[in-house]
């Protein structure tokens, strides 16, 4: 059995082991945008000469592309890792993903931060590629929502929209979680879960 097929490996969040082509990248659309950020400067920074660059990545869109390719199956794979290993009601599964999501937006923040906030700088085909990977994970809790509510574990009356809410607030702590904030990892998984079981009018 590996690491990260060990039970609860999904909450283990070790240094990222992004390649160095995509660690500078994601480095440089975090700090200056991907409209700021040079190939000339992702080079630079990743130890690589403009052509050899260029030999693993064509372009600066391919740079991002290859990105969120990487970002969004973590994230997908984690969420899917802690449905598995839930509980059968919905209430379970819906306290294991929203925790999975919680914690990947505060561990992996700056690579969702991107992801999110440069959609706007893919190309058509990229962005729609993004797009479907965002909504299979937008799915997978419908889905434990709308369960929820036909077993009475939730009384939400409108299930997608709640489930909606609650995957936005899971995405919007990327933008202020700090590790030295007011709150510890666990401190914002009991709270925001919480909040969140409110949402969908947890029993």
């Amino acid at each position: 059995m590996t690491s990260d097929t060990m039970p609860g490996s999904w909450r283990q969040y070790g240094d990222s082991t992004l390649p160095g082509p995509l660690a500078a990248a994601l480095a440089l659309f975090a700090e200056r945008g991907y409209e700021g950020a040079s190939i000339r400067e992702i080079a630079g920074r990743a130890g690589l000469s403009v052509p050899g660059l260029y030999h693993h990545y064509p372009s600066k869109q391919a740079l991002l592309v290859a990105l969120t390719r990487v970002i969004m199956a973590d994230l997908l794979d984690r969420s899917r890792r802690a449905l598995a290993e839930s509980g059968p009601s919905p209430r379970e599964q819906f306290d294991a993903v929203v925790e999975s999501l919680l914690r990947f937006h505060m561990f992996r923040r700056e690579q969702a931060f991107v992801a999110s906030t440069e959609m706007r700088s893919m190309e058509p085909a990229a962005r729609a590629e993004y797009v479907a990977l965002r909504d299979q994970q937008q799915r997978m809790l419908d889905a434990i929502v709308r369960a929820g509510v036909r077993s009475g574990d939730f009384a939400s009356p409108y299930p997608e929209d709640a489930s909606r809410a609650v995957a936005t607030m899971c995405i919007a702590v990327a933008s202020w979680y700090r590790p030295d904030g007011e709150l510890g990892p666990n401190e914002l998984v009991e709270r925001y879960s919480a909040i969140a079981r409110g949402a969908v009018g947890a029993r």
